[in-house]
């Protein structure tokens, strides 16, 4: 009993009434009172000019049609307010579901194969080499990824990338601070002053000594330092990442980019296309006539490239690994977008092929105070840090909570006192708790999963039903999760489910002697499709479904 067979449904019915069905104006919703229905259509709202009558009037006689039209599992209709219709269903449907997620189980239920022979190439995070990865950089690091999880559930073929801007002046103050550091001398105006810039430069002080790599510490150039630091920079990025489930599958140098050639051969082809033009010595690009507010510049009056370009050649190579290419980008990139968007165009891209979601940064306090996350003063919180704090699944599930474009206030230290509290360990408990029924089931000789075509009738009390009614989401959840590139929306569904689950362990009980063997099959059987909810869910958040706590 699905979303789409209810509106086709409903659809017939206007039609057997005389009246012309949109189905892109048949409105379904879940209502958020049971006693509303399991279903809730705005239909005679949307066609009463149609059908030339008053949506309550149109409800009433749509209602009284489906009744009689024999819908499976519909016990009544009823209209609500101004011409609302609601759809009563008996519980077999819901017991349908539950037979779908048993019979489907981890692997296939929530799936789709909508991306097949899609290609999406998704870049996230993507912060400079120039030190470790500040707490807030890992609210990009868990979006980035279950966004990445959330495609491939829906049959996308999905590339992750870092993309390693480890070229231009940050990346000469960062060796000229390593180095400054080695040798013992002040770091130099507008580098970088935090104390990992010391921790690091005692690192390679203590390899230069063991491999004799340069016989005077001294004597360690910007360049060589810069090399050293860029890789330490991102062992420990990779690192963090790693430590909270995330991974890429590509690390894209961009000084490597600009070596192979790819700038000029960029330039080069929008040249031809003739996009590029000549004014007061610069070369630009006419980006305005593709949507952007203005032209941009590619090469300044003195002959160097703006930072445009190897972005555009990367954006341009991105699109050999993917047919649509995705940034998740900060909150300061808003006007980078439509540039992009253009030099793309420009390029044969087709339109709407390249998309970025601009999301907001994360407010980090301690002590009661904000925190300012700088790499170049010192003063920031690594994501490291907060995983060593909280746990991996604590921090990622934090970050996971709300919208990537809602900026987040995360107190460190309540953070860490209320860990034990955090609602991740709510919802794995749920888990958890239902592996300790399965060892009490096994223990006890009894098969903690049913077998197919088991009678589910006996599943009817409320909480069993609300039970249901949670997992019977999960699909919808996933793909409006995709669509609106909104994973906090798997968030909100599993900690539904878990309080659906505490709520029915409590109120329903499975494997007391007295209750009867049928309604304890029965219960078993809506325990194991809870945990396949659950074990998806969390999946799709990167987050560990543990069998005890």
């Amino acid at each position: 009993m699905t979303e789409a067979v209810l509106a086709e449904t409903v659809a017939a019915a206007l039609a057997h009434l005389g009246i012309e069905a949109d189905l892109s104006r048949i409105g379904l919703e879940r209502p958020a009172r049971a006693d509303h229905g399991d279903w809730s259509s705005n239909v005679a709202l949307t066609h009463a000019k149609t059908a030339g009558m008053a949506p309550r009037e149109l409800g009433q006689r749509l209602a009284a049609e489906l009744e009689s039209a024999g819908l499976p599992h519909l016990e009544r209709c009823e209209v609500a307010g101004p011409g609302f219709v609601n759809l009563h269903l008996a519980p077999s449907w819901l017991h349908e579901v539950l037979e779908e997620v048993l019979r489907k189980g981890t692997e296939r239920y929530a799936r789709f194969d909508c991306g097949s022979g899609k290609v999406v190439n998704l870049e996230f995070v993507s912060a400079n080499p120039t030190g470790p990865l500040h707490a807030g950089g890992g609210r990009w690091g868990a979006f980035g990824d279950s966004l990445a999880r959330l495609f491939r559930r829906c049959g996308y073929a999905t590339h992750t990338e870092y993309y390693v801007n480890d070229r231009g002046n940050q990346m000469e103050l960062f060796g000229r601070s390593l180095a400054a550091r080695l040798a013992g001398e002040p770091v130099p105006d507008g580098g970088y002053h935090g104390d990992y810039v010391i921790e690091w430069a005692n690192e390679l002080a203590a390899e230069l000594r063991e491999d004799r790599l340069r016989e005077d510490q001294a004597s360690v150039d910007t360049a060589f330092a810069a090399s050293w630091g860029r890789e330490r920079a991102l062992r420990d990025v990779s690192e963090s990442l790693a430590a909270m489930n995330v991974s890429f599958d590509r690390w894209q140098s961009e000084t490597a980019l600009v070596q192979a050639g790819a700038m000029e051969a960029v330039v080069e082809r929008l040249r031809r296309a003739g996009r590029v033009y000549e004014r007061d010595g610069a070369q630009w690009l006419a980006t305005s006539a593709v949507g952007d507010s203005k032209d941009r510049v590619l090469r300044r009056s003195d002959g160097e490239p703006t930072y445009f370009v190897p972005d555009i050649a990367y954006h341009h190579d991105k699109f050999s690994r993917g047919d649509h290419v995705i940034d998740v980008l900060g909150a300061d990139h808003h006007g980078y977008v439509p540039r992009m968007a253009a030099a793309m165009e420009m390029l044969g891209h087709p339109a709407g092929s390249y998309e970025a979601i601009v999301g907001q940064n994360v407010t980090l306090m301690r002590d009661g105070e904000v925190i300012e996350l700088s790499k170049r003063t010192g003063t920031m919180v690594e994501v490291r840090e907060l995983i060593e704090a909280v746990g991996p699944d604590v921090a990622r599930f934090a970050f996971l909570l709300q919208s990537i474009d809602s900026r987040q206030t995360i107190d460190v230290d309540v953070l860490s006192a209320q860990a034990s509290e955090n609602p991740v360990f709510y919802v794995q408990y749920a888990h958890a708790r239902i592996a300790s029924v399965v060892r009490r089931a096994e223990a006890d000789g009894i098969a903690a999963v049913p077998p197919p075509g088991l009678d589910l009738s006996p599943l009817s009390a409320d909480r069993e039903l609300a039970l249901l009614r949670s997992l019977e989401q999960l699909p919808s959840v996933v793909q409006l999760a995709l669509r609106e590139r909104a994973p906090h929306k798997v968030t909100a569904w599993v900690r539904d489910l878990a309080a659906a689950f505490h709520g029915f362990y409590h109120d329903c009980p499975i494997l007391r002697s007295d209750v009867p063997p049928d309604m304890r099959s029965a219960r078993l059987a809506l325990t194991e499709g809870t945990r396949i909810g659950l074990a998806i869910g969390l999946d799709l958040l990167g987050v560990d479904a543990p069998s005890q706590m």
